[in-house]
């Protein structure tokens, strides 16, 4: 299917039939991506009397019960809802799931041992933004992603000027490779996060990160249209399936 449609003034084109999805999927074990000592995603089957909701163990289907932390276990997309007193749960904060989206590829910086995304580095790389979804690919980039336990292993993270500097350039939507876009342990700051949501000045409620997403080096950085799926969970973050589709600006004949 192909759609056409307008952004600043310019026209595009994007073939849904050629979706690029960037989740990581999630898998029972220990294979599996994994941070912030999560207990790792796994599933069961509902048990009662002579019922056995597992066709592997007789039953006549499959019935099953999760158990998930979606910060800690894959793909997920977070509201202002992951740091503030107040409530505020991603279903009721992101209401639109379209977007023109910028992706860029970057390596972190060297910082006293740690390894960041600077605002230098984004001013490089963005010197303009002209989308409202900005998706941070980091290098070194493989499919060991897919199946990394981060915790415990200080991975990267953002400078909180380089959050800053999306956000003034009308960034509502973040998305990253990473665990978060703050430091595994910084004392409970959450300097990064703070500054996307504005937290606690002016809380921006339709902004969203997503984190531990998985952009295989085939899919080139540039623009991409941007569908953000979410569960309509009534809690500060959903896991997620953001899906790319690549785009063609449309000359006038």
């Amino acid at each position: 299917m192909q759609i056409y449609f307008n952004h600043k003034e310019k026209n595009y084109s994007a073939n849904l039939s050629q979706p690029l999805d960037i989740s990581i999927p999630l898998r029972e074990g220990m294979e599996n991506v994994n941070c912030f000592y999560a207990p790792p995603f796994s599933s069961s089957p509902v048990i009662a009397g002579d019922f056995v909701g597992s066709t592997k163990r007789g039953g006549p289907l499959n019935f099953l019960n999760i158990s998930l932390n979606p910060h800690g276990n894959g793909t997920h997309t977070e509201c202002v809802g992951h740091i503030s007193k107040e409530t505020y749960t991603i279903n009721q904060c992101l209401k639109e799931f379209m977007f023109i989206s910028e992706l860029i590829s970057l390596y972190p910086t060297k910082i006293e041992g740690d390894r960041v995304i600077t605002q230098e580095q984004i001013e490089m790389a963005l010197p303009h933004i002209d989308t409202n979804a900005i998706i941070i690919r980091t290098y070194p980039n493989d499919d060991l992603k897919l199946r990394t336990n981060y915790s415990g292993a200080n991975p990267p993270y953002f400078e909180a000027g380089a959050i800053r500097y999306l956000v003034e350039r009308g960034v509502q939507h973040l998305l990253v490779d990473l665990p978060s876009v703050d430091r595994e342990e910084d004392g409970g700051k959450l300097s990064a996060h703070k500054a996307f949501w504005n937290y606690p000045e002016n809380p921006q409620k339709h902004r969203t990160i997503t984190e531990l997403v998985y952009i295989p080096s085939s899919i080139r950085d540039g623009k991409y249209l941007l569908n953000l799926q979410i569960a309509s969970f009534e809690i500060d973050v959903s896991p997620s399936k953001p899906v790319l589709y690549g785009i063609i600006e449309e000359t006038k004949g």
